[in-house]
């Protein structure tokens, strides 16, 4: 019987359910990491392709045609429709100045675009925070347990003692081992994400000097 094994048997429904929460967020954040790595990739390369398209067309609609094609993961069409739409008539935007409206729903889209691409870091932080002090609290609970079973043997030696406390210590290396690949996941995709982000920013800015210079003009 192996070290683990042994560890599961002689352990209680506590030390068995910290295994089983470290296991599953072990499997959340690596399926996490793997699609989140895939769409933030893919969204990079949609901005680099996407945005010279549009700028490059001879028109706004031919410009949302060629925008389309390149924006697979739909982070800037949201942008050029909030610019291109029109408020219905009556209501109370429709009443505010044009440029404080094509700001405001400039601004209301980029957040919505901006928690597409922010989904799933809280996860990837709670759990590179919590996985080390519930691995913790697992080696602490099964190193309990241990003594109490050695205790009611009646009979306490070193050996008897290291085996089970070196058993339990395990579960502080499997937190540990969950929290890394979070937290580093955590920083590499916020880092991706600001840069999107700026990308997004300064696409909605020059969208909107370019509806506010048209309407001037015409």
């Amino acid at each position: 019987m192996t070290g683990f094994e042994r560890f599961w048997s002689q352990g209680d429904a506590i030390t068995r359910s910290v295994a089983i929460l470290l296991l599953l967020m072990s499997i959340s954040a690596w399926v996490l990491i793997f699609w989140k790595g895939w769409l933030l990739r893919r969204v990079h390369v949609d901005l680099t392709r996407a945005v010279p398209a549009f700028w490059s067309a001879a028109s706004v609609e031919k410009g949302r045609e060629q925008l389309s094609a390149f924006d697979r993961e739909s982070v800037l069409t949201p942008l050029l429709d909030a610019a291109l739409t029109v408020p219905p008539g009556g209501t109370l935007e429709a009443k505010g100045h044009a440029d404080s409206q094509l700001t405001r729903r400039l601004r209301d889209a980029l957040h919505g675009v901006l928690g597409q691409l922010q989904f799933g870091q809280v996860l990837l932080a709670s759990i590179g925070s919590t996985a080390p002090f519930i691995g913790l609290f697992g080696t602490v609970w099964g190193i309990y347990h241990a003594l109490l079973s050695i205790s009611a043997a009646g009979s306490i030696t070193i050996e008897r003692v290291s085996g089970p406390v070196g058993e339990s210590l395990v579960m502080t290396a499997a937190g540990l081992a969950v929290a890394i690949p979070a937290v580093l996941a955590y920083n590499v995709f916020g880092k991706r994400v600001a840069a999107s982000e700026a990308e997004l920013e300064g696409f909605a800015h020059d969208l909107r000097e370019m509806i506010v210079d048209t309407s001037a003009t015409a």
